[in-house]
């Protein structure tokens, strides 16, 4: 029989769609790829993208030119832009604002065949402090509400340039999903005293069945309410609300969970494609009529990542009810998960 798992994080209701019971060969199919004859981001062709704004170069060569291990670059078609007011007004019954933010994108290496999964935990956590960096940057901007990093692979999971890389988009709101979590988070403190998130990877500890790996740093579970089908999360033992605050050794343990994770993903459900996101804590600046809008945020908030496979679509009773229907158990994702030899390649 089908379960119903309430999320309360995010709010929502799950279907764990049990009778279907899908295995990871049921998700493996011919993935189609984008084929670039001159693809931007590779080495050599600095001069076909926006000028960076951060980089990562070990050699001392100077910017815009090759010897860069990671380089941010403004979005050349951005959904945002950084210049200009943001003059909030209203249109009858709506609000509306300047689109005011701003676009980038992390290139994660100069090698146009190597992905995330195929980088060293070293490398992996270039492309980590580089996230780091620009959150430090962007975050000082008093228009920005909210900064989301976030990682697109596979045409399927809205990467359009297979080189591999990461985007990050500040905008001048907080979106409802953030706002949601957030709330949540605060809710639950101001009722318990304890941080949601805590408890519920205390309680995904406690329980075992959906832990994919814990290296006494970093725990990687599928969560007991997943939306999707072998999605994991990650998230650091050690409370913390803010991302851009890690110290260098937890950068790197972080990088060595995210590769596992990766290559997990990889294994078992043959490089499927893939979001993650990173769930940190938004710029605490002040509020007008708000002195204490942020009060609680290093409590009560536990920055994390959710990694999800793209390996359903959302159809007509996602969108009319706002339920998610995963067709694979959590608990029967981690175990897959947890089982598989990384040592096999496909």
């Amino acid at each position: 029989m089908s379960e119903l798992r309430w999320d309360p994080l995010k709010k929502n209701w799950v279907i764990l769609a049990n009778n279907r019971g899908r295995r990871p060969q049921d998700f493996i199919i011919d993935r189609e790829k984008v084929v670039m004859s001159a693809c931007p981001f590779c080495y050599g062709r600095e001069e076909k993208t926006t000028h960076e704004v951060f980089a990562i170069r070990t050699d001392g060569s100077r910017p815009n030119t090759p010897g860069w291990r990671v380089r941010v670059i403004p979005n050349k078609y951005p959904v945002l832009g950084i210049e200009g007011d943001l003059d909030k007004r209203g249109a009858g019954l709506y609000d509306v604002m300047n689109g005011i933010g701003a676009h980038e994108v992390i290139v994660e290496n100069p090698d146009h065949e190597r992905n995330m999964a195929d980088l060293s935990p070293l490398e992996i956590a270039d492309v980590l402090k580089a996230y780091q960096a620009r959150l430090l940057d962007l975050r000082r901007d008093s228009r920005f509400r909210y900064i989301l990093i976030f990682k697109n692979h596979g045409l399927e999971a809205g990467a359009t340039i297979p080189h591999s890389h990461s985007q990050l988009i500040a905008v001048p709101v907080t979106p409802q999903a953030v706002s949601t979590k957030l709330s949540a988070c605060r809710e639950y403190f101001e009722r318990k005293e304890r941080c949601l998130i805590c408890d519920l990877l205390n309680q995904e500890l406690a329980n075992g069945s959906g832990v994919v790996r814990d290296d006494g740093d970093y725990v990687v579970y599928t969560p007991y309410a997943s939306s999707q089908a072998f999605e994991m999360r990650i998230v650091p033992r050690r409370h913390s609300h803010d991302f851009a605050l890690l110290s260098e050794q937890e950068i790197a343990a972080l990088a060595r969970a995210l590769k596992d994770s990766l290559m997990r993903l990889r294994s078992v459900l043959r490089d499927p494609p893939f979001n993650f996101v990173l769930h940190t804590a938004p710029p605490m600046h002040l509020r007008l009529g708000k002195p204490h809008y942020w009060n609680s945020l290093p409590y009560d908030f536990h920055w994390h990542i959710e990694l999800v496979p793209r390996l359903t679509r959302i159809a007509g009773f996602e969108w009319g009810t706002g339920f998610h229907m995963n067709p694979t158990r959590p608990e029967d994702a981690a175990r897959f998960l947890r089982e598989t030899d990384l040592s096999v390649s496909f």
